[in-house]
């Protein structure tokens, strides 16, 4: 999907200050932590997101951020009680998922068996240190990303790619999988299918790398 984005022409392009002063931005609420921090990131870039479970808010924005730290099923009823599941399926504007909202643009989670958005065709699992190996669950700290594909999203990142993660559970590789990060095992790092990207790091906390990301993503075209 993100060759045809390219092919199509649509790069992301320097935004202009008073575009970004006069942007909508939704960040959906849906019972997560961690949201003030993507808020404070976008801060930093001159755009003032709106944190809100209003379906008609977050129609009528120009981007849409699915932040945040939690548990899925708990996240997925919340959703499901406000409508906000099918809100999140028919947004037409630029969507990034953060972390669990990466989690949960997916098919499925194993985190308490939960059926997910299905955004994206991947499955989210729990790691499994290796026999006998020292590796810590969650995974928590800085990470390369590796296997990077041509996408807007990804255009003009800074030469050092290291994200800051913090996460027990990750996605599968597959169809719309951007670039990757080894932890245990390859697992997906970055993802987009159409209107909708997602990055599990958190790029609110990633320094350079985490600000260029959301960069290009407020600088994707509409559709």
């Amino acid at each position: 999907m993100g060759a045809n984005w390219i092919a199509n022409g649509q790069l992301p392009v320097q935004i202009d200050p008073t575009c970004k002063k006069s942007m909508k931005v939704a960040l959906i609420k849906y019972n997560a932590g961690n949201v003030q921090s993507v808020c404070y990131a976008l801060e930093r870039l001159g755009v003032e997101a709106e944190l809100t479970d209003d379906p008609e808010k977050i129609r009528a924005a120009d981007r849409v951020i699915f932040p945040g730290q939690g548990e899925a099923s708990s996240a997925m009823a919340y959703l499901k009680e406000r409508n906000l599941d099918q809100v999140i399926r028919e947004v037409k504007q630029p969507f990034l998922g953060v972390c669990l909202g990466l989690q949960l643009l997916c098919a499925h989670s194993e985190e308490n068996n939960t059926p997910c958005l299905g955004i994206f065709p991947q499955l989210v699992k729990r790691f499994v240190p290796s026999a006998g190996g020292q590796e810590k669950v969650p995974h928590v700290g800085w990470n390369s990303i590796e296997n990077l594909v041509e996408n807007p999203l990804l255009k003009d990142l800074p030469d050092t790619k290291y994200l800051y993660y913090v996460h027990s559970f990750y996605a599968t590789l597959g169809e719309g999988t951007l670039a990757t990060t080894h932890y245990i095992q390859d697992f997906t790092a970055i993802l987009h299918r159409a209107n909708y990207w997602a990055i599990q790091a958190h790029p609110e906390k990633s320094s350079t790398l985490g600000e260029k990301l959301l960069e290009n993503f407020l600088a994707l075209p509409s559709t």
